[in-house]
C-alpha cells in the first residue's frame, strides 16, 4: 500500500457539495479525511450547475432591466449581449468560489486526491493503482444529465446543460425538452438574451412538482414573455439539419430551432463504480440509504445526488454534514426533506418549502389555503413584478407550506423554512413586524388573513 495510503477515519469519494461539506464537518470534529475528485472541487453545483446558471440568469435580468429601463424613466439602450464577457463574469465568479473551496479544505488538513475513484471493497477505494483505506467511506459521486431512450446528444445541435453553458453564442431559436428547473432555468436566460424559446414538457405544468397555483402564474409569465409552451405532450424525435433541429412532438406538430436542449434530469454516477460487487444495494441506479445516509454495507455512507433525495445543493451540504456527525457519534437529527427549501431561478422566481396542498390532502389533513397577489404590495410594483404568495395551514394547526412566485421571491424563502421548520402557527407569525416597504411583507398579509385580521387583503 502506498505511504500515506490510509487508514484513515473517512475515506471521500466525491469532491461536490454532499462530498466535501462531509469532509469540512469531518476535519472540525478531528478526524482524520481523504477527498478524492476526478475533475475539480465543487462538482456539478460550483462548476456546471447552481452557481453558473444563476450568473448567466443575472446576466439575463439586466438585459431585460436595461430594455425596459425607460419604465424607471432611465434613458438606456440594449444594444446586445456580448457572449465572451457573460462566460467572463460567470466564470470569475466560479473561480473564485473555487480557489475559495480549495484553500478551506486545504487549511483543516484534509488530504485532497486528484483521480478517478472506484469502490474496491467495504473499507477501500481504488485510485489507479493506489488503495486508500477508510474506516468509514462516504461515496459521492454525483449526478450527470439523463437523456431519453434513442434520444443521442451530439453536443452541437442536441445539447445537455453543461454543453449550454459554454455555448459561444445565443441561439436564434431553441427547443426545451423538459420544463422542471434547469429547462426553465435556461429558457428564461435565453429569452432575455433575445432567442426563440418553446419547452416541452410530456407532464400538464411547467415546474410539475410545485404547487400547481405556482407552475400556473409561471406559465402565464412565460406566456407574456414570448416563451411558447407544449405542454401534456410527448417527444416522439428529432433529426438534424444543416441549419439545426426538427423536433417531432406525438400530437403531431413539428418545431424548427437551431438547438434541442435536453433537460429531463440528471441521473446518479453509480454504474462501474465498484457499488453493487461492494454489496451496496441499488435501486434504479440511486443508492439506498436509511435516514442518517448508512447503505446497505455497514461503515459505507452515500450522500448528494447518488441517493433518491432532493437534487438539491443544500441538501447535498445537508447531508454531508449529517454523515460525518453520525460517524463522529453525535446522534444528530435526520433531514426533514419536506423542510427543505426549493427555488427556481427563472423571471419570474418560484420558490417553496413545506407541501403542496395535494401532498397535504394526500396525507390527511384538513387545510386553509390563503394567496396573498403581489399586485397589492408595494415593493413588487416597484420591481415591476407579478406574482402571488400562497400559505398552506393545518386547520387550527400550523403552516404547512409556502409557496411563492415573483421576481427576487427566492430570497423570501428563508422566512417560510423558518415558519415551517418551528411549526408555526399563522396568529404567530401574525404578530411579527415585516418591514415596509419589502416583498416580505407579502408573507406577512398572507399570515395576518390567515389569522383572521386582514389588513391589505380585499376579501
Amino acid at each position: 500500500m502506498a505511504d500515506g495510503s490510509g487508514p484513515y477515519d473517512i475515506v471521500v469519494l466525491g469532491g461536490g457539495s454532499g462530498g466535501y461539506a462531509c469532509a469540512l464537518r469531518a476535519a472540525e470534529l478531528g478526524k482524520t479525511v481523504a477527498l478524492i475528485e476526478k475533475d475539480k472541487i465543487g462538482g456539478t453545483c460550483l462548476h456546471r450547475g447552481c452557481i453558473p446558471t444563476k450568473a448567466l440568469l443575472h446576466s439575463a435580468e439586466v438585459a431585460d432591466e436595461t430594455r425596459e429601463s425607460a419604465t424607471y424613466g432611465v434613458k438606456a439602450r440594449f444594444e446586445g449581449i456580448d457572449v465572451p464577457s457573460v462566460h467572463a463574469f460567470k466564470d470569475k465568479i466560479v473561480n473564485r468560489a473555487w480557489k475559495g473551496v480549495q484553500g478551506l479544505l486545504k487549511s483543516k488538513g484534509i488530504t485532497i486526491i486528484e483521480g478517478e475513484g472506484r469502490l474496491a471493497g467495504p473499507n477501500r477505494v481504488a485510485v489507479g493503482s493506489e488503495v486508500y483505506e477508510g474506516r468509514n467511506i462516504v461515496l459521492a459521486t454525483g449526478s450527470a444529465p439523463r437523456s431519453l431512450p434513442g434520444l443521442e446528444i451530439d453536443g452541437e445541435r442536441v445539447i445537455t446543460s453543461e454543453h449550454a453553458l459554454k455555448l459561444d453564442r445565443v441561439p436564434t431559436s431553441v427547443v426545451v425538452l423538459g420544463g422542471g428547473v434547469i429547462g426553465v432555468e435556461f429558457a428564461s436566460v435565453w429569452r432575455s438574451f433575445g432567442a426563440e424559446v418553446t419547452i416541452v414538457e410530456a407532464l400538464p405544468h411547467l415546474l410539475p412538482l410545485e404547487e400547481e397555483s405556482s407552475s400556473k402564474l409561471l406559465e402565464r409569465s412565460f406566456r407574456r414573455r414570448g416563451i411558447k409552451q407544449e405542454l401534456g405532450v410527448f417527444f416522439e424525435g428529432v433529426k438534424t439539419t444543416d441549419t439545426g433541429v426538427v423536433v417531432n412532438l406525438a400530437n403531431g406538430k413539428t418545431l424548427d430551432a437551431e438547438l434541442l436542449l435536453v433537460a429531463v434530469g440528471r441521473g446518479a454516477v453509480s454504474a462501474g463504480m465498484g457499488f453493487e460487487e461492494a454489496g451496496v444495494a441499488i435501486e434504479r441506479g440511486t443508492v439506498t440509504v436509511n435516514e442518517f445516509c448508512q447503505t446497505s454495507v455497514p461503515g459505507v455512507y452515500a450522500v448528494g445526488d447518488l441517493i433518491p433525495t432532493l437534487q438539491l445543493a443544500h441538501a447535498g451540504f445537508a447531508e454531508g454534514i449529517l454523515v460525518a456527525e453520525h460517524i463522529a457519534g453525535l446522534n444528530p437529527v435526520p433531514i426533514d426533506y419536506d423542510g427543505v427549501p426549493r427555488i427556481t431561478y427563472s423571471d419570474p422566481e418560484v420558490a417553496s418549502v413545506g407541501i403542496t396542498s395535494a401532498q397535504a390532502k394526500e396525507r390527511g389533513h384538513e387545510i386553509v389555503e390563503l394567496t396573498y397577489d403581489l399586485a397589492g404590495n408595494p415593493k413588487s410594483q416597484i420591481l415591476q413584478t407579478q406574482g402571488a404568495v400562497k400559505i398552506i395551514a393545518k386547520k387550527d394547526g400550523p403552516v404547512l407550506g409556502v409557496h411563492m412566485v415573483g421576481r427576487r421571491i427566492g430570497e423570501l424563502v428563508t422566512e417560510g423554512q423558518l415558519i415551517y421548520n418551528w411549526e408555526a402557527l399563522p396568529s404567530e407569525v401574525a404578530q411579527l413586524i415585516h418591514a415596509h416597504p419589502t416583498q416580505s411583507e407579502a408573507v406577512g398579509e398572507a399570515m395576518l388573513a390567515l389569522a383572521g385580521k386582514p389588513l391589505h387583503v380585499h376579501n
